[in-house]
């Protein structure tokens, strides 16, 4: 290979770093990004529980929750982070959020990983209520675990953004107090009657309208919603960009905190694999709106 050549490969592999490093657009509804004033802050470790069952026996499926707990100073209660994978409503497991689980734990917080039933065999709102039981499992052993439930937030990817998105839109009683949301369908309303909204909800937009509403978090945005942040694959072609944008518009229209961080050049996949700095600025902006409540 001529000289020239192995000159400008060089080249590019040094500037690759920069170039994902600056392929996002991050808005928010304040002043600037909680990233942006965040301060350093130091990790701590954490204890893996052994898995465990969340759902009580008489509960149609049984349904896991892997736990994490932070070694933070004793006495102090910690806050507590609700994940939620995606795949569809259908597929995947606990297994996608792991990375995520523990870069939470080390910023202190208590982190339940959570399984939950699956589309077709179970139909909207079973999954709902499975994070309902969740939350209510949480709640049970917030004393052991010294979770403040005041501060217990969500997160998820693609169908776990949307069940958290839902969970703190719709929960009348411990809702969630901010989300954290990557690839959020947020108008189910939006979809062509593809196979994987006709079976998570039992029926075409044409058949079931209401089911679609109440599954939608967009219809559920009101002034009392709890804080989201959003990132979302600008090149996103299963869950169009739009959902992300009108949803954080949503948001800023009834006055709710929200940071929208879009990356540029990212798929609905490679916008989870290749999260750039979308999770530490989330968790930042999750810092930010614990630390105000």
């Amino acid at each position: 290979m001529p000289r020239s050549a192995v000159g400008g490969w060089r080249a590019l592999a040094l500037s690759l770093p920069l170039l994902v490093a600056g392929c996002a657009t991050h808005l928010s509804t304040s002043d600037a990004p909680a990233i942006a004033q965040s301060g350093p802050r130091p990790d701590v470790d954490f204890r893996r529980l052994a898995p465990r069952p969340y759902t009580p026996p008489d509960w149609p499926e049984s349904l896991e929750a892997r736990v994490l707990l932070p070694d933070t100073p004793d006495g102090a209660p910690r806050p507590a982070a609700l994940l939620v994978h995606g795949g569809g409503w259908q597929r995947r497991s606990p297994d996608d959020m792991t990375a995520i689980a523990e870069r939470l734990a080390r910023r202190g917080y208590v982190t339940v990983n959570v399984a939950y039933r699956f589309a077709p065999e179970y139909r909207f709102p079973a999954q709902l209520e499975d994070l309902e039981q969740a939350v209510a499992w949480i709640h049970e052993r917030a004393q052991a675990w010294r979770i403040d439930t005041g501060r217990l937030v969500g997160v998820g990817y693609s169908s776990g953004a949307h069940l958290v998105s839902l969970l703190a839109l719709t929960g009348e009683q411990d809702r969630l107090a901010a989300v954290l949301a990557g690839g959020l369908p947020s108008d189910l309303m939006k979809f062509d009657d593809g196979r994987l909204v006709v079976e998570f909800i039992g029926g075409t937009r044409a058949e079931k309208p209401e089911a679609y509403r109440q599954a939608s978090p967009i219809t559920h945005v009101d002034a009392d919603a709890p804080p989201h942040f959003l990132f979302h694959g600008r090149w996103d072609g299963l869950v169009p960009v739009d959902h992300a944008t009108d949803f954080h518009a949503a948001l800023e229209a009834h006055g709710v905190a929200s940071e929208l961080y879009l990356q540029h050049y990212r798929g609905h996949f490679t916008g989870f694999l290749l999260r750039d700095g979308a999770i530490e600025a989330g968790i930042a902006f999750l810092d930010r709106q614990l630390r105000d409540d």
